[in-house]
């Protein structure tokens, strides 16, 4: 797109106010404008402005709280923006026109920002789109505890609207969805009731398997997301994230001469996985959506669960090459078959880590020399990654 040819044309410190924060910033910033005017127009019965003429008198109803629904769902959408995912990139672009149809219909002094900021943020999502690449991973259950919470609730809106003579208040299928929803979520107001058993019968059912679709939805959707989230404030990744892992790069602690690994592993769009037992790297590392796994690189026990056996390649580049050597020494014993690079910050102890089962040692003067070729001849793809991933 000649948008982001033009982004990639800007200095560094432009270019990086065009992305990815712009984008969510801009979007969490619609999102509690739409919330705010919605509001403050809740108790509106009608629509203001030029276009009250030509819009329906249903849709004027609801043009006062629907603005407050769109803002938490485009709440919803720019968090799953913050994480680079592709479906919240989708959810926001879609809600963002709705936004601004909404401060036009509402036409106020309160509803001109939200208007305003929505027509700006459009174009900068469009700008930022291969920035958001991160797909959305569900597990069977959630799918099948998704798929049902939305069957519960057509089973009791077409359903009701089947058996509307059989109730008191069911003459639109909007009042069936209605009964449907406080009856599975056992509020149940009591305004429309079942007249006959067969409606009586019916309603049970709903209510049962509401209250199973709720409670299986709630358990499979919402508890894995709040154990990630607790995961990734301490640093440590969930048994279920770490079977997600195959085919991945194992990054063995972390030093000074880690960062810039783990930079061209994120650039070149790899799988990989750092373990390192120190609790602060690690929790900065989570908050920029590393993998990592908060435990000693050279214990057995966390590179089994970091799934060596299904690992590439490990890499090993800290700025201790003791520490280096066990880390490498148990990862060989683990996984003989498998491709071990190392950095040596002495070049003495190159043969040593080598001796340790290292495939490849290099040391820093050699780094520092591939760094500087790199660069000077505007190689994509930095040295110790391309040898990382050769085949022995």
């Amino acid at each position: 797109m000649v948008g982001e040819r033009a982004v990639d044309r800007l200095p560094d410190n432009w270019r990086w106010i065009v992305t990815t924060r712009a984008a969510v910033g801009l979007a969490l910033l619609v999102a509690l404008l739409s919330v705010a005017t919605g509001i403050v127009h809740i108790d509106s019965e009608y629509v203001s402005g030029p276009l009250a003429t030509h819009v329906p008198e249903t849709v004027q109803d609801a043009a006062g709280f629907t603005g407050a629904l769109t803002g938490f769902l485009m709440v919803g959408s720019a968090l799953a923006l913050r994480r680079g995912l592709r479906v919240g990139w989708w959810a926001t672009l879609l809600l963002m026109p709705l936004t601004a149809a909404q401060g036009l219909l509402q036409a106020s002094r309160y509803s001109f920002p939200l208007v305003v900021l929505s027509a700006v943020t459009i174009p900068i999502l469009l700008i930022t789109r291969k920035r958001f690449n991160r797909s959305l991973s569900l597990t069977t259950t959630q799918l099948a505890a998704g798929a049902a919470l939305v069957g519960v609730q057509a089973y009791g809106t077409f359903g009701a609207y089947a058996l509307r003579e059989n109730f008191d208040g069911i003459e639109h299928l909007l009042d069936a969805f209605y009964f449907t929803l406080i009856t599975s979520s056992t509020v149940g107001y009591g305004d429309i009731a079942p007249e006959t058993e067969v409606a009586i019968l019916f309603t049970m059912s709903v209510v049962v398997l509401g209250v199973a679709s709720f409670g299986i939805a709630v358990g499979a959707l919402v508890g894995p997301a709040i154990q990630a989230r607790i995961s990734k404030t301490l640093g440590i990744m969930t048994d279920s994230e770490l079977e997600l892992l195959d085919n991945h790069i194992l990054v063995l602690g972390y030093g000074d001469l880690t960062e810039p690994i783990v930079t061209e592993l994120r650039e070149s769009d790899r799988q990989f996985l750092v373990v390192t037992q120190d609790q602060t790297v690690a929790s900065e590392l989570s908050d920029r959506d590393v993998r990592v796994l908060t435990a000693n690189p050279s214990d057995e026990e966390p590179l089994e669960r970091a799934k060596i056996d299904a690992a590439r390649a490990v890499l090993v580049a800290t700025n201790d090459d003791a520490e280096d050597a066990l880390a490498v020494l148990t990862a060989r014993q683990l996984r003989p078959d498998v491709r071990i690079v190392t950095a040596a910050t002495d070049r003495e102890n190159t043969r040593k880590l080598e001796r340790a089962g290292a495939d490849d040692v290099i040391s820093l003067a050699e780094l520092g020399g591939h760094l500087l070729v790199r660069s000077a001849l505007g190689k994509d793809e930095s040295p110790v990654v391309s040898r990382l991933l050769e085949t022995e």
